[in-house]
Parts: structure tokens; C-alpha cells; sequence
């Protein structure tokens, strides 16, 4: 077991410096481009100068201001629109009838980006929260929903036919055999669909906002000032980064009989 252990801590550890060994590199080489003038630093800015933004915007107390409100939106949306994907995911495979019904209209709707959907929900909901919940909500929809459709669909027939062969009725069938087998594509549904959550609000907040991560690129572009439109980029990488990692550390505690190594 020790040995197990002190073998899976070195991977890790070789896994996380293979992992930095480029973005160090491609930061060195930025700012050394940067220090000898082969960037010119008033459009595309040093690492050094987005470091600095960073610590003053941290200082004053404006940074997390904008981190907040970007998840505050996310959290919101992303929970309406993955409820609703599981909901109608689920009705749409286990009622024909309603699936027959609604697949049409799935396929003329989902190759509509949501970020297309900004314009309208504006008109619609005004610029306040509701139009970028609304947005958001789109965005994490549809993953989880085709997700869902396509989990519940994959459940194994001879596990069905066994289920009816002993008898089991059509809850005990749903909660002991369908849902089992498809929690592991609608947690990829999840996972896609809280990417697509922070996608979506970075693109609302750069319309119409007046906090959030989008807007500190919007307002960094509009000002001329690249030092704070790269902080809310470095940001949006980050943050993106810290959510799919928190969502592959929850997937593999609720999937602990799924190997999840490769997610």
C-alpha cells in the first residue's frame, strides 16, 4: 500500500510539472519579448504589468468585487438550466410520446449559440441580472439535456428486460437501473454545462454589465488600458480551470465505482 502510495504522489508530482513547464515558458518568453521591445506594451502588455494590475486591483478591493458577481450569475443560471436539462432530458426518453414531440424542436433550437441569445433576452428582460441569468441558463441547458437523453438511452436492454422479467415496476425500474447507468453521462452533461455557464456570462457581462469579469475586459478595451482587460482574461482562465477541477474532484467521489482517470 505504501508503495502504491508513494507511486501515485511521484505521478502527480511529474503530472503538475509537465503540466507548467509550458505556460512558465510561454510567460518567460512574453515578458522577455516584452523588456526588449518586440511587444509593443500600450496594445498587448507584459506579464509583469498584469501582475501589478492584479495586486492593485486586489489592494483596493475592486477584484473580487468582479469575481463575485460573475460567479454569484453562474451559480443562479447554472442551477436553472441544469435542472431544467435533467427534467426534460429525462421526460423527453421515458415518455415517447414527449420526446417525439419535443425533438424537433431540439434540433431547430440547439444549433442556436447562446451567446446569439444576448440581444434578445436584453430587449426582453432589460440589462439587469435577469438577461444574463437567462443567458447563462441556455448555456448550461443543453449539454445536460442532450447528456441526460443520451445517458438514459445507453441503458444496457438486458438490464431492462431483467428488470421486467422479475417483475419490477416502472419507478423501481427508473431509480434502481435507469438512472445508475446514466449518472456518469449526466455528470459529463454537469461538467460541460458549468463551462458553458462561465462562458456564457463572460459574453453577457461584456455587453451589458456594470461588475463582473466580462466587464473588466469591456472596460479595459474601451479605456485602452490592456493591463486590466488581461486581468479579467487571466481570470476567466483561471477560474474556468479551479471550477472543472472542483467539478472532476466531486464526480470522482460520486462515481468512485467509475474510473475516472482520463476525465
Amino acid at each position: 500500500m505504501a508503495t502504491t502510495n508513494v507511486v501515485q504522489e511521484k505521478r502527480i508530482v511529474q503530472n503538475l510539472f509537465l503540466g507548467i513547464i509550458l505556460p512558465l515558458g510561454i510567460i518567460i518568453l512574453w515578458q522577455t519579448a516584452s523588456d526588449h521591445g518586440i511587444i509593443k506594451l500600450s496594445v498587448f502588455t507584459s506579464p509583469k504589468s498584469i501582475g501589478t494590475e492584479f495586486a492593485h486591483m486586489i489592494e483596493k478591493g475592486t477584484y473580487f468585487k468582479h469575481v463575485i458577481a460573475s460567479l454569484e450569475r453562474v451559480v443562479y443560471g447554472y442551477i436553472i438550466g441544469s435542472a431544467l436539462g435533467l427534467f426534460i432530458g429525462s421526460v423527453a426518453v421515458l415518455f415517447k410520446t414527449f420526446g417525439k414531440m419535443i425533438d424537433p424542436l431540439i434540433g431547430i433550437l440547439r444549433p442556436i449559440p447562446a451567446i446569439a441569445c444576448i440581444p434578445f433576452f436584453i430587449l426582453w428582460l432589460g440589462i439587469g441580472e435577469s438577461s444574463k441569468i437567462g443567458v447563462i441558463v441556455i448555456g448550461a441547458f443543453w449539454p445536460v439535456l442532450l447528456s441526460t437523453m443520451q445517458g438514459i438511452r445507453s441503458t444496457d436492454p438486458k438490464l431492462l428486460e431483467l428488470a421486467r422479467t422479475f417483475g419490477k415496476t416502472r419507478t423501481a425500474t427508473l431509480f434502481n437501473i435507469i438512472l445508475p447507468s446514466a449518472i456518469p453521462s449526466i455528470f459529463t452533461g454537469l461538467r460541460l454545462g458549468i463551462s458553458g455557464a462561465w462562458t456564457c456570462v463572460v459574453a453577457a457581462e461584456m455587453i451589458a454589465a456594470s461588475a463582473g469579469v466580462g466587464y473588466l475586459i469591456s472596460y479595459g478595451r474601451e479605456l485602452a488600458q490592456p493591463g486590466t482587460l488581461f486581468v479579467g482574461i487571466v481570470s476567466i482562465a483561471i477560474i474556468g480551470l479551479l471550477i472543472d477541477i472542483l467539478v472532476i474532484k466531486i464526480q470522482k467521489k460520486v462515481l468512485y465505482w467509475v474510473d475516472t482517470e482520463n476525465y
